[in-house]
């Protein structure tokens, strides 16, 4: 046991780090060993019993149940890889799963943009596979996961002369006061979804006494958004740059990473990324890199806090600014990748933040990335201005539509959202824009449907998702979800039962999992003609 959990400090906020490393040793994690671990960690049984039982990656094994096979093929049916034949695909390989492996379907991996996606995971180890087919996936898989060599690190830039940003924030040149102004100056609002403006977030955490912490969620999970995962694996360096910056502005004493398991490459990125930091000189703040475990529900921040302190992804009752409730009782800033991610072009130079600002369109402030999927010709990752429209942002970027399609619909903000027609395709993609409607635009995950589609289908793969991500702790979610799931498979859709659930679930449930997972329905019933819904 001691082998196997290695230098890790036998803490209980390191609980499903401990778990990890059993699961990966041993393929599932047996009762007696959960019970060892609890005595060590001096807890409870029931409380490890509890978290691992919680995340989606574990496999708890009952008293002699035997061990899953050693090689676990998950198929994601994320609505963009729905429509890429993800379901025939999960179909076609559980009828002949390669080389013995168990399959099971998944939530969306974050590779919207080359559906349909799988993963197969043995052990530690983990592959992915785009634009699968089945004879793909028993070509890569059939005698078990092969990974190829890791790429050569990309070393670190030099310290100072190419990090001038950072730099000048150690030396004194870049204040945190000339920071916030800048921030304020070039309207950057947090781009995981929510879009609270960054500076005022920042000076909520500063108003509160040390020391803070910086916690970066990095576990997007709405299906169709894949941006975070495009800033890990490719700018580490800059993402972390902003982190660094940021933790620089509010006096954080540690930083904390919260990666998806879905996204080993990132994590394995960023950890090269922090090594070869340390071994060009680089200041850094104490980094923790965490690893989730298959819970879309620890995007919530609140979430996301109990799980890096080794709980169950519970969202907390929470006040509208970080406090007492951060972080290990600490005032706790939290940001998506993205955020960070600008911070180094914001604050690069004087009248950056300006030229930020004014690079939006029809009013609006500012750039962002968008993911952009479905019946596209080049579905992508793509920066693009605030205000930009769903028609440009297909015309400009994604090449428009794929041949033989119309477009007749689209996901302005990933699963919960909302859908829009075609019609309203020239409505600006930003924030506050769409609200009026009941959309909005959240992540900047654009998923494009065609007059090839059935939306109904659509709306039905989406509740599904929520259904089965909601974690449980409140009844109006954890039922209405199961109840909208049921009552969408019905001939006929009862329309007005529909819009009471919906409105007893946002009202009752206590996080944004539950209040916006109507949202597709709600929409679809409100904007599009009654042939295009049961």
């Amino acid at each position: 046991m001691a082998a196997t959990l290695g230098a890790m400090p036998l803490r209980a906020d390191l609980l499903i780090e401990h778990l990890h490393a059993l699961q990966d040793r041993h393929g599932a994690l047996h009762p007696d060993h959960l019970v060892a671990l609890a005595e060590m960690l001096r807890l409870a049984p029931v409380e490890v019993f509890e978290v691992a039982t919680f995340y989606a990656h574990f496999d708890v094994l009952a008293d002699g149940e035997p061990a899953p096979p050693p090689m676990t093929i998950r198929v994601c049916e994320g609505l963009p890889c729905a429509m890429a034949g993800g379901q025939d695909l999960l179909a076609a390989l559980r009828a002949n799963p390669p080389g013995g492996a168990r399959v099971l379907a998944a939530p969306c991996m974050g590779a919207c943009h080359q559906a349909p996606a799988c993963t197969a995971t043995q052990g530690w180890a983990q592959g992915h596979l785009t634009a699968a087919t089945p004879e793909r996936v028993a070509a890569a898989w059939s005698e078990g996961l092969r990974l190829p060599p890791p790429a050569p690190p990309y070393p670190a830039p030099p310290w100072p002369d190419e990090w001038p940003t950072l730099a000048a924030a150690h030396d004194g040149r870049l204040t945190p006061e000339a920071m916030l102004a800048a921030l304020d100056e070039s309207g950057l609002r947090g781009l995981g979804g929510a879009g609270f403006p960054v500076a005022r977030k920042w000076r909520a955490v500063m108003e509160h006494p040390g020391p803070r912490h910086l916690v970066v969620n990095a576990d997007e999970g709405e299906p169709g958004t894949f941006k975070d995962r495009w800033c890990l694996e490719l700018e580490p360096y800059r993402f972390l740059e902003g982190m660094f910056l940021a933790a620089h502005a509010i006096g954080a004493e540690a930083c904390w990473i919260y990666i998806r398991d879905e996204y080993p490459k990132a994590r394995q990125e960023v950890a090269t990324a922090l090594a070869m930091l340390r071994e060009a000189g680089v200041p850094t703040p104490t980094v923790h890199l965490r690893r989730g475990a298959g819970a879309y529900i620890c995007g919530e921040e609140t979430a996301l806090l109990e799980s890096l302190e080794g709980r169950r992804g519970y969202p907390r009752h929470k006040p509208p600014f970080p406090g007492e409730h951060g972080l290990f009782g600490a005032p706790t800033l939290i940001h998506n990748v993205e955020t960070l991610w600008w911070l180094p072009e914001l604050l690069a130079a004087p009248g950056a933040a300006s030229r930020f600002a004014a690079s939006g369109r029809r009013g609006h402030k500012g750039r962002r990335l968008f993911s952009l999927s479905g019946r596209v010709q080049r579905p992508g990752v793509y920066e693009a201005p605030l205000g930009i429209t769903a028609h440009e942002l297909i015309e400009e970027h994604g090449g428009g539509m794929q041949d033989g399609h119309r477009f007749a619909a689209y996901l302005p903000g990933g699963a919960s959202g909302g859908i829009l027609p075609a019609s309203m395709g020239d409505l600006p993609l930003a924030f506050g824009a769409l609200e009026p409607l009941g959309c909005f635009v959240g992540s900047g995950a654009v998923v494009v449907l065609s007059d090839r589609d059935d939306l109904a289908e659509a709306a039905r793969n989406l509740v599904r998702f929520f259904r089965d991500e909601s974690c449980g702790q409140c009844t109006p979610c954890r039922v209405g979800t199961q109840k909208a799931a049921r009552l969408l498979d019905a001939p006929r859709w009862d329309r007005a039962l529909l819009a009471e659930l919906a409105q007893a679930m946002a009202d009752g449930s206590i996080c944004g999992l539950g209040q916006a997972a109507m949202n597709p329905v709600l929409s679809l019933l409100r904007h599009f003609p009654a042939e295009a819904v049961p």
